[in-house]
């Protein structure tokens, strides 16, 4: 099959980054793949905190490590000084790779399955640091409540398998296998407000029935390249079961490219953002459904 070159044009979109802006109290920023900061001006919780963005060819050729000065200055700008969970949706690079020093930065805990411990163990977190978590267990962060829900990756995953050793960078980008990957449920104590965190565009069928959200951040890395009966499913499994009015998108973003310059979609080498957008679109509106994407480094208020 002949290669497509290129990438959907993300401007095409440009009427979707329609996200309320936030006042004063509950907010989420999204800071890049499926990396969002969840706050409400008192306590903080972020999923993944993946700044590094290593290259395409760091990442195929070389060993990656963090970068200490992408990392502060991605929390600089955010205005993250504190947090109180730092929760990768799974241990993939491109979402794990800095977990661990995000946490170690912010007075966080790492908080996931056997593979993110191993992840903060090669980064020397101490052990009341870690948070190993009951699957479908609620847990306290703050002024948040946070549920994680087993889920699968979107196929193909290319470095499938737990992580049974720590993981001490430098290393291969197949160090960070995907482990356990998680919907996120988050409810926010004091509003009673919610959201689901679908990192990975892929689903566990009938692992969400009975919960709810009314708000859903949805992963679309991959999704593009699905049969249509694929996406449609997962729209029902993440969206429609949760009761969401609102899908946000994220992980559609070129991560090999770093926060400094403006965001732009993932090459049709691995994905389709365009045809991923034609199926979700008529599902939006069939079902009243604001679809959504988000601005980067904004504060946003998804529940508006």
């Amino acid at each position: 099959m002949r290669l497509r070159l290129g990438r959907p044009d993300i401007a095409t979109y440009r009427d979707r980054f329609d996200v309320p802006a936030a006042g004063a109290g509950l907010a989420v920023t999204f800071l890049g793949v499926s990396t969002l900061l969840i706050e409400d001006g008192v306590s903080a919780i972020m999923t993944d905190g993946y700044f590094s963005r290593p290259s395409l060819a760091r990442v195929g050729l070389r060993r990656i490590a963090p970068d200490p000065a992408r990392i502060d200055e991605a929390l600089g700008r955010a205005g993250v000084a504190t947090l109180d969970a730092v929760i990768p949706v799974h241990t993939h690079f491109d979402h794990a790779l800095d977990s661990a020093v995000v946490a170690e930065r912010t007075g966080a805990v790492l908080v996931g399955g056997g593979s993110a411990t191993q992840v903060g163990r090669g980064h020397g977190l101490p052990a009341d640091r870690l948070v190993a978590v009951t699957p479908g267990a609620p847990m306290r962060f703050g002024g948040f409540e946070v549920t994680l829900v087993e889920s699968h990756h979107c196929p193909p995953d290319r470095y499938p398998g737990t992580i049974t050793a720590p993981v001490v960078p430098p290393v291969r980008a197949s160090a960070f296998r995907c482990g356990e990957a998680w919907s996120t449920l988050v409810r926010h104590a004091g509003s009673g407000r919610s959201a689901l965190v679908q990192g990975s565009a892929g689903f566990v069928p009938g692992a969400l029935d009975g919960a709810s959200a009314d708000v859903s951040y949805l992963g679309v890395g991959q999704l593009g390249i699905q049969p249509d009966d694929y996406i449609e499913r997962y729209w029902h499994e993440t969206v429609t079961t949760v009761g969401a009015r609102r899908a946000v998108l994220v992980h559609w973003d070129d991560f090999f490219r770093p926060l400094t310059r403006p965001l732009r979609a993932l090459p049709f080498a691995g994905d389709d953002l365009d045809r991923t957008m034609s199926v979700l679109v008529p599902l939006a509106d069939r079902d009243g459904v604001a679809l959504s994407f988000p601005t980067v480094f904004a504060r946003e208020n998804p529940w508006a």
